[in-house]
């Protein structure tokens, strides 16, 4: 796989990412992240964990962003590779009026791009 390929494969996983929250859609969401992801923070000051399905649940019982017409203001800051089958992406959106700074580690497994973690702060004070 080439570089310019595996840049574009994972850009295109991260615009579905973006597009599931957007759309509070678990479908599209549930086609980017590997089954066995992580989700954590520590933005409040205690450690939030959460697995896949608990995760989903959460998206699937929140008004979208869309719903409520919200703009998107997502942004990849930048996709560094670790390996052919390694990559990390930066990136910035909002939803609502917190601002999230995420990190998203993926793994090219089962021939296709996956994010195996999202690790994020968010805050409500304006960038």
């Amino acid at each position: 796989m080439s570089d310019r390929h595996s840049l574009e494969a994972v850009a295109s996983v991260v615009e579905t990412y973006f597009e599931g929250l957007h759309h509070s859609d678990t479908d599209r969401l549930r086609r980017v992240f590997h089954p066995l992801a992580q989700y954590v923070t520590v933005s409040d000051g205690t450690l939030l964990h959460r697995d896949m399905d608990t995760y989903f649940d959460v998206v699937d019982h929140r008004p979208s962003p869309a719903s409520r017409g919200e703009s998107r203001t997502d942004e990849i800051v930048p996709i560094e590779f670790a390996g052919p089958a390694t990559a990390r992406v930066n990136l910035r959106c909002s939803i609502a009026s917190r601002h999230f700074i995420d990190f998203l580690s993926l793994i090219h497994i089962e021939d296709r791009w996956q994010i195996i973690s999202k690790v994020f702060h968010f805050s409500e004070e304006d960038r």
